[in-house]
């Protein structure tokens, strides 16, 4: 158990050390890129984990946040502080609402429907053009000072990467104190045993919508830092195919350790950089990577390191 905890520390706080380490402006943009998709990565992971349910529709939430942002902060409707709050909180009542009626639903049913919904917004902002502008895309225009701090601190690699960083550990340490919580308990068990879980008196459908608007909440504050460190959008972050990419990082990770879908974007990252710089052909590799380790790997990266760490301390 002391492993447990004492892994994602030194996970932690080799994060905040690395833009120390690193010279490299590019490798720090692409560092910050991964932590990004690692919080919306987490967001699906904290699904499967939590509900049992795989989501293809979280690029819906990350992109509608990204897009609250840019369209708050360049029509000056409200603050930017106050566009930031709001593009995490209505992804969030989105979710809750959508999951009281689409969780009644399980299987592959459910992943359609979260489908469909991600692929509504995403024609939404493809073909409303007086809106968002089409597939060309929109700037955000961000003040010159956001919660205190310059707008550069968001846009500069190294400190965005801290800010990033920081965000994702407060969100993997309230989820892990969630999952110890009586309420993580219950919906555990009603992903186990839903009926079993009825019968003995408790409400199964609004602690899974909670877990999925959770869920939601996570992917969209992924969208926000997006939206900050961008500065643009363009209907590809709405697209289903930055669900699925988040569903592979989750699956290289494992949903067993609430951090595992984190580490899973990281290498996910890095190996695509490094395979995209051999071949055209790089998404090949990922899939045949995928194939492996969940054939090889059930657990994921975390659930291997986990289990290689225990078993060096029980040796000792």
């Amino acid at each position: 158990m002391k492993m447990r905890v004492l892994l994602p520390l030194l996970f932690a706080a080799a994060g905040a050390l690395l833009p120390g380490l690193v010279g490299s402006t590019l490798l720090m943009t692409l560092l910050t890129q991964a932590v990004i998709n690692a919080m919306l990565a987490t967001g699906v992971g904290f699904m499967v984990r939590q509900n049992g349910m795989v989501s293809f529709g979280h690029a819906g939430f990350f992109g509608l946040a990204a897009y609250i942002v840019a369209l708050c902060t360049t029509n000056h409707v409200v603050t930017a502080e106050f566009a930031v709050l709001l593009a995490v909180a209505l992804p969030m009542l989105l979710a809750f609402l959508l999951g009281l009626a689409i969780l009644r639903i399980a299987g592959v049913a459910f992943s359609m429907l979260t489908l469909a919904v991600a692929q509504s917004f995403y024609e939404l902002m493809l073909r409303w053009r007086e809106l968002a502008n089409g597939d060309d895309g929109m700037a955000a225009e961000l003040p010159p000072r956001l919660f205190g701090a310059g707008i550069a601190v968001f846009q500069t690699p190294e400190s965005m990467f801290l800010v990033c960083w920081a965000a994702l550990m407060v969100v993997l340490a309230g989820l892990w104190l969630l999952s110890r919580s009586h309420f993580g308990t219950l919906t555990i068990a009603i992903r186990e045993n839903e009926e079993r879980a009825r019968f003995i008196g408790y409400e199964t459908l609004l602690p899974r919508a909670l877990v999925y608007a959770l869920s939601a909440g996570i992917a969209a504050l992924a969208g926000v830092m997006f939206a900050l460190y961008n500065a643009f959008v363009t209907p590809d972050v709405l697209y289903w195919s930055l669900s699925g990419e988040a569903l592979v990082m989750a699956v290289i990770g494992g949903t067993k350790a609430i951090w595992g879908p984190a580490l899973g974007a990281v290498i996910f990252f890095l190996f695509k950089d490094v395979a995209g710089d051999l071949t055209e052909h790089w998404p090949a590799i990922i899939g045949g990577t995928l194939i492996v380790v969940t054939v090889l790997l059930p657990r994921g990266a975390s659930g291997s390191l986990l289990a290689l760490v225990e078993r060096l301390g029980v040796r000792r």
